[in-house]
């Protein structure tokens, strides 16, 4: 009864914050000048494919809503119950070309809830997360952390629940507005859950990245590829584009 408890009060505040969102949008009555959005297509060899969007009202010159979904489905999330995420949060331009972006998410499947052993559900987990960006004249880049923490437990009798956390930066140097490189960091752990006595990491990537970019299409393409830090794998790869309007 108490997690049951504790599963409707989390899903609750995350719809309620949902709703908010949506209510101040229509407050603000902004243009569609006002609103933005993103389709990002990247492929890795841990997630696999993984297609995502986000999205952005702009309410003031400092201050946007945002949203965002990832459909973790691809790759080895084939085995995760179609594992999906959604998010709701909000950006704040806090000096110029630099922006903080907090949110929570939460996702569909049984990565979390029973360690992939269990059935498909919404309410798998939840992903409190935070995006750091940087976009000056020639100088650009991200950071970012979140926890993926099980929001209900539906593991077997001789299985675990799952939490990780997902983190990574990069920074480049902006050669000209249609090529720039740089370098990126990138670690998942498996920060433990039920019967997990002490953390893993999954993977631990390092590497260059080379980016070549149109600003009149608002279109990118991304390659990032090195060495893994984990003992027993060589390297990884990660490719990307996305598109906005």
């Amino acid at each position: 009864m108490r997690k049951m408890t504790t599963l409707f009060k989390s899903l609750l505040a995350f719809f309620c914050l949902s709703v908010l969102t949506y209510s101040n949008i229509v407050k603000a009555q902004v243009a569609d000048d006002d609103f933005t959005f993103t389709i990002g297509l990247n492929s890795d060899q841990f997630f696999g494919f993984a297609p995502s969007f986000s999205g952005a009202y702009t309410l003031s010159p400092t201050t946007q809503l945002t949203f965002y979904g990832i459909h973790w489905s691809g790759g080895t999330g084939g085995a995760w119950g179609n594992w999906t995420e959604f998010g709701v949060g909000a950006n704040f331009m806090l000096a110029d070309g630099f922006g903080v972006n907090p949110s929570i998410g939460i996702t569909g499947g049984n990565l979390l809830s029973s360690g992939a052993e269990g059935p498909s559900i919404f309410g798998d987990g939840i992903v409190p997360n935070l995006i750091l960006s940087l976009n000056k004249e020639h100088i650009e880049g991200q950071g970012y952390f979140g926890y993926y923490a099980p929001l209900r437990n539906k593991a077997p009798e001789d299985g675990t629940t799952l939490s990780y956390i997902h983190y990574w930066a990069n920074v480049g140097y902006k050669v000209s507005a249609k090529f720039s490189f740089g370098a990126h960091f990138e670690e998942l752990i498996n920060s433990g859950g039920s019967n997990v006595e002490e953390s893993t990491s999954a993977y631990k990537w390092l590497g260059p990245y080379i980016q070549l970019s149109s600003p009149k299409h608002r279109v990118f393409a991304r390659l990032t590829a090195g060495t893994d830090l984990v003992s027993g794998n060589d390297s990884f790869f990660k490719v990307g584009t996305g598109f906005s309007f």
